[in-house]
């Protein structure tokens, strides 16, 4: 995770070409005349032995003869040659390199090492970048460099494309160059060897001259790089992806159904979603939803009211809507009534709301006005077809205004060509979304329903899951090692539940019986009526073996279904062993809900959970949806509300709602789960009875594996470090020290609120009254892999945890510099917190490579000042001396 040296690779300064030719149809002669024709502004150095001059520049023979050492080399020749000419460049000095070479990955040297491996190995001591190999190159056409072998450049803009696949680049830029599409980079990552998605990412978040990120991505290497790096851009702006790949082929089987239902595209669906970007499915989505979200306003809900002046178009949009799973905004009473009175009586009374085909310009931003005042419109799609009876540019020129003053999205349509062309035109310039016709404008409505929804995931406090329960670490792992260490990968349904009970998991007690006979015991102690099913360490399903028998009313009953149960296993299975009978009391629930939960663990992104409608006919019904752990509340539910079963648990006709909160804390339970036991690789509960009342694992299955890594490396979010927590004693009173978690919203606004102004104006370098909730979680929902918060916490006399001190560090994707901050409420200052959570961090810094700790204060605030001083921190005066840069060395760099 690293953008060190990437500014010379995006904005070089001076550029080489190795293989600059002047053979028609070369690579080198083509990369060399598109550097040139784009106007690179600076100096361009073609090295090939054979020439003394190419495109009347002057050429050197090789890297040595250069009058200096170049920022950027492009690299276009064979592939044996790769490594000793990336080393050559190394030791001249050159930071960056494109390589366009292909085939790096398939040929070894002599010492049996691919030479993208040999290439990687020159390159690391000199730290220089590489972009490729097998990439088409890279444009950055605001400094007219086309450092690529594309048969066209590009338009300068405000857009960064990267894709991993050739083919596309060059299609795409012809495409977007016919409508007049610019860009600031166009980056064609190749097999990334080593810059990365991560990378690019990291790189363009910061970049004043980007303002939106479209991804075309076939495959992430590196997920946890990847997953971070995109949660940062996507916080500072629109990030959009472009995923192949969407084939369900690569679904192997697996034992729990869990495996067989969350296919590889709907894993990297849900990361997309948790990482706050949006998804699209075609070229044309891509490059629409970024000139939607640039015009598009803050959303807080997703009902659309649609205008026009004519009934198939409303139609046509709202069967698109619907489609879409879109939300039609239902016209309240007064709305009704309103546009009664403006309204010919002919109007359609309901939404869509059709203003008939003779209205007058007046007639639009009447009803606009009335709509625009109603809450339970969210957004209006404005529709117009053309007449003779009122011309399209007269309607645009008093609608447009309204639009534009409106602080909700307003999106338009235009149905026709040249007749609408200038209204169009005008509703474009004042920055309305417009659209061609009703379907594209209910999909770009959709594109900013779904960006706002997984904003709201990554900017969004969750509630606290008022759950104090600690789990059974120890119990759940000595289980798991007993499993491994007798050679098998799955637990019995019996040891599955008692890990899952470890976790605060609701079980129906179940015991386990060696026989028929004993089983007919054991029911008599629970009481009848009662289950009972095959235990098997071979049998994972056992209803498809007649293996599950319910609602047995007497002892006689449980032998009868014991023996039969036998005698089918020995006719279906007769290579499996029978360990016995598992009896479990009935449970009485008419109104539960069926439902699954699980694990299954992506070749890529680690574990993933699952939840959706549950029963025997889970994989038929095929209702789930998939989320990436950690969970909280806040993700818990929105995964539940993924899923058509979602809508039933929220109660119909006479059925009670089922207690959301129950289901929603056995998702972060699992969630704790599979980040404690890196052993997991698959859990099922099914079903998980749910209704009023709670929930109640009913049937378990878990299979475990040889663990290669931690859980915690094997996730593609780092998860809460429990490691780090810390309890002391201060001034006679117990005090935890710990990283900041999402839950701690509610405590951190009452901390914040507790400063003083001038407390507050240290900090944060003015006044602020108040925190807004996208401050608050930016505070509160932290990447524990790139930044670090220590609050004090102690619990208060009314029982509530409250914040009494934060020090928070964000650390460069290089983990050179961590810029920190510290604060203390105001009225415990002066007793040497500020001292204590200082000192845990820059501990923490240090075991963890940082090489220095910065910050800047007010020079005014002497507290800091002299605390920091004390910690062995340099204070240096800025020129303007009102300010002070803090450094305290940590580590030496590596180079």
């Amino acid at each position: 995770m690293t953008v060190r040296n990437l500014h010379y690779l995006f904005a070089p300064k001076s550029v080489a070409i190795i293989g600059a030719s002047k053979r028609p149809y070369s690579v080198g002669a083509t990369v060399l005349r598109n550097i040139v024709a784009a106007g690179f502004h600076g100096k361009i150095y073609p090295v090939n032995p054979k020439y003394d001059n190419l495109a009347d520049l002057k050429t050197y023979p090789n890297i040595s003869r250069l009058p200096e050492a170049p920022e950027l080399a492009v690299i276009c020749t064979p592939p044996a040659t790769i490594p000793e000419l990336v080393e050559e460049l190394g030791r001249r000095g050159t930071k960056a390199a494109i390589v366009l070479t292909a085939g790096l990955g398939a040929i070894r040297d002599a010492k049996g090492k691919t030479l993208k491996q040999a290439m990687l190995d020159a390159a690391k001591p000199y730290l220089l970048r590489i972009l490729g190999p097998n990439c088409v190159g890279l444009l950055v056409p605001g400094i007219g460099l086309n450092a690529s072998f594309a048969h066209t450049d590009a338009i300068p803009g405000k857009i960064a494309f990267v894709s991993q696949s050739g083919a596309l680049v060059t299609g795409i830029l012809d495409w977007a160059k016919t409508r007049n599409i610019g860009f600031s980079r166009f980056i064609s990552l190749g097999d990334s060897a080593d810059v990365d998605f991560g990378d690019v990412l990291d790189f363009l978040a910061s970049d004043a001259d980007t303002s939106a990120i479209l991804l075309y991505v076939e495959d992430i290497k590196a997920a946890r790089k990847f997953m971070s790096a995109a949660r940062a851009a996507a916080r500072s702006k629109p990030v959009l992806v472009l995923k192949a790949g969407r084939s369900p082929e690569g679904a192997k089987a697996a034992a729990s159904h869990t495996g067989a239902l969350a296919g590889a595209d709907d894993v990297y669906d849900a990361a997309i979603r948790r990482a706050g970007m949006l998804r699209v499915y075609s070229t044309e989505d891509l490059f629409d939803a970024v000139e939607t979200l640039a015009r598009a306003k803050p959303m807080k809900g997703d009902r659309l009211a649609i205008v026009t002046n004519g009934g198939g178009p409303g139609v046509m949009a709202t069967d698109a809507l619907m489609l879409e799973q879109g939300k039609k905004a239902a016209l309240s009473d007064d709305t009704l009534a309103k546009l009664n009175e403006i309204l010919p009586s002919t109007w359609s009374h309901g939404n869509p709301i059709d203003i008939i085909g003779d209205a007058p310009p007046e007639r639009y931003v009447k009803t606009m006005e009335v709509l625009m005042n109603d809450h339970d419109a969210d957004a209006l799609l404005f529709i117009h077809a053309p007449t003779a009876i009122v011309p399209s540019l007269d309607i645009a020129r008093a609608v447009a205004p309204l639009a534009q003053q409106s602080g909700r999205n307003i999106l338009s349509c235009w149905l026709g060509g040249n007749s609408v062309a200038p209204a169009r035109a005008l509703f474009a310039e004042a920055g309305i979304p417009t659209y061609d016709t009703p379907e594209d404008a209910v999909r770009g409505f959709m594109q900013i329903v779904r960006y706002q929804r997984n904003q709201d995931l990554l900017m969004q406090v969750p509630a606290t899951a008022h759950d104090d329960f600690v789990p059974d670490r120890v119990k759940a792992r000595s289980i798991v090692a007993k499993v491994i260490g007798e050679g098998r990968d799955l637990l019995t349904e019996a040891e599955a539940k008692d890990v899952l009970a470890a976790y605060g998991v609701p079980i129906v007690a179940t015991r386990v019986a060696q026989d028929p006979e004993e089983a007919a015991r054991l029911a008599g102690e629970l009481g009848f009526p009662v289950a009972l099913k095959v235990l098997s360490k071979e049998i994972t399903h056992k209803s498809d073996v007649g293996g599950v028998a319910l609602d047995l009313e007497s002892a006689d009953a449980v032998r009868a279904a014991g023996a039969a149960m036998k005698k089918r296993i020995a006719e279906l299975r007769p290579t499996a062993v029978l360990q016995g009978f598992t009896v479990q009391a009935m449970l009485r629930r008419p109104d539960a809900h069926e439902l699954i939960v699980g694990v299954t663990t992506d070749p890529v992104f680690g574990p993933v959970i699952m939840f959706g409608q549950g029963g025997t006919a889970v994989e038929v019904m095929a209702d789930r949806a998939i989320a990436l752990p950690p969970l909280n509340m806040t993700l818990a539910r929105d995964l539940i509300s993924r899923t058509r079963v979602s809508k039933l648990l929220a109660g119909y006709r006479n059925r009670p709602p089922a207690d959301m909160d129950t289901i929603s804390r056995t998702l972060i339970q699992i969630s704790h789960l599979i980040t404690d036991i890196a052993q997991i690789a698959e859990l099922d509960i099914n079903p998980l009875l749910a209704d009023s009342h709670g929930a109640i694992a009913l049937d378990a299955r878990i299979r475990v594996m040889e663990a290669g890594e931690s859980a915690i490396e094997r996730m593609a979010i780092r998860p809460y470090p429990n490691e780090l927590e810390e309890r002391i004693m201060w001034h006679g009173e117990p005090l935890l020290l710990r990283p900041i978690m999402p839950e701690d919203g509610p405590a951190h606004m009452t901390f914040f609120q507790a400063l003083a102004p001038q407390d507050v104006h240290y900090r944060f370098f003015g006044s602020m009254r108040e925190l807004s909730p996208a401050q608050l979680a930016r505070l509160t929902q932290i990447d524990y892999d790139r930044e670090m918060a220590f609050i004090a916490s102690r619990q208060s006399e009314e029982g509530r945890h409250e914040t009494l001190g934060v020090v928070r560090v964000v650390t460069d994707p290089d983990n050179v510099q961590a810029e920190f901050a510290v604060i203390v409420r105001s009225d415990v200052k002066g007793l040497g917190l500020g001292t204590l959570l200082m000192k845990k961090m820059i501990a923490y810094c240090k075991a963890r490579g940082t090489v220095e700790m910065i910050g800047e204060a007010l020079a005014e605030n002497h507290d800091i000042i002299e605390l920091v001083k004390c910690l062995g921190f340099e204070v240096h005066a800025s020129p303007e001396a009102d300010t002070a840069f803090l450094k305290l060395p940590l580590n030496f760099a590596t180079s």
